[in-house]
């Protein structure tokens, strides 16, 4: 409903329900939209590419700092907006990101590259889950949700997990939070391992070795850009290769966390979120169907019948969705939410990145020594 101010009188025009709904929805978006776009202006900084904030980054850190300071009635009034940016066209930017993969990638790295992708992500996300729950107390959405960024893609998986996780705004930027920290630490810390093994000889190790390594244990695509493009273009190629096989892993992941949901879900929580206990496990599984369309986007592409311009201007598209749906979540983060999580996920965090350096390392040794005999 539209409020027209006529002197002393006020005429009100009721709009249709479907043009009010979509009505409702414009602020929100054109909201989010405007931070998008500034995250993806500054992504061009050279100095911010150095240090692999992307724009998915830069965008829910944006919009984090505006939602807390914009005024109460400012946020409400774009809070339906909002949510669909962080609910629909998150699941669009996820399905388009298919377009950045292709089948053919697998062969690059080889069985080696697979198994040790596959391998770090399950070991990754159960030690967080059970350190993350049992350690240090926290909720299981909270430790699923660090546990999911750490080991396949960063900011992307973890919002690609929301839907399935039914996760709170506050939860998914905690998880984010400790990806931006520990990605960027990695950065700097990566190359520095590589000079001092090719200093005192530790390893015999080789670009293609260390680009594997690189792919295999950080965070984001962006992130390992950097950290791989330090020491060579070889070493670059081969570390973001390695990492969209791990990013491959996130639509299978995807569908098996929800069957796992599904089936350990207390009574409690089915009757909070309205279901019958009765019911079947098919019927309580929270089914991310973009994944499995995501999926077919992927395969669809490893045919290469689009031409290499079109690919490129439909990621530049699906990186504007994804940066508005991270601006929606940070929009709808309350810092108050941060502060009482704590030091805990920072904590838990920590022993993950150095469970990725230690453990990523030496199963990208001995594996491929292994596997390559």
């Amino acid at each position: 409903m539209f409020a027209f101010n006529r002197g002393v009188e006020t005429t009100k025009v009721r709009l249709p329900q479907w043009l009010q709904w979509r009505a409702e929805l414009l602020p929100g978006l054109l909201l989010c939209a405007v931070i998008a776009g500034a995250a993806m202006l500054l992504d061009r900084v050279a100095w911010l590419q150095a240090h692999g904030l992307s724009a998915l980054t830069l965008a829910i850190l944006l919009g984090f700092v505006l939602g807390n300071i914009l005024p109460f009635k400012f946020n409400s009034y774009c809070a339906p907006g909002v949510h669909f940016a962080k609910q629909y066209v998150l699941r669009l930017g996820i399905i388009l990101y298919g377009f950045r993969l292709t089948f053919q990638d697998v062969s690059y790295v080889g069985l080696a590259g697979v198994v040790i992708d596959a391998l770090v992500i399950i070991s990754t996300f159960v030690l967080a889950v059970l350190l993350g729950v049992r350690l240090f107390k926290l909720d299981r959405g909270t430790a699923m949700l660090i546990g999911i960024g750490n080991s396949i893609c960063g900011a992307a998986a973890i919002m690609a997990a929301e839907p399935v996780l039914k996760a709170r705004a506050e939860q998914v930027t905690v998880a984010v939070s400790t990806v931006v920290v520990f990605g960027t630490l990695a950065i700097f810390l990566y190359p520095l391992l590589y000079s001092l093994n090719e200093s005192w000889q530790l390893l015999g190790t080789t670009d293609f070795a260390y680009g594997l390594f690189v792919g295999s244990t950080v965070h984001e695509v962006a992130q390992v850009v950097a950290a791989g493009a330090a020491i060579s273009p070889e070493a670059a190629n081969t570390a973001v290769i390695a990492k969209m096989v791990r990013v491959m892993m996130l639509a299978p992941f995807l569908i098996l966390l929800a069957l796992y949901l599904a089936r350990h879900e207390t009574p409690a929580r089915v009757i909070e979120r309205g279901s019958c206990q009765n019911k079947g496990l098919l019927t309580r599984v929270n089914v991310p169907w973009f994944a499995f369309i995501f999926v077919a986007v992927a395969g669809f592409n490893s045919l290469q019948w689009l031409p290499e311009v079109a690919i490129e201007r439909i990621i530049q598209l699906d990186t504007a969705l994804l940066a508005a749906a991270m601006a929606g979540l940070g929009l709808s983060t309350d810092m108050k939410a941060i502060r009482r999580a704590g030091v805990r996920p920072l904590l838990l965090a920590t022993i993950l990145f150095a469970w990725l350096l230690l453990a990523g390392g030496a199963l990208n040794y001995f594996i491929s020594a292994w596997l390559t005999q």
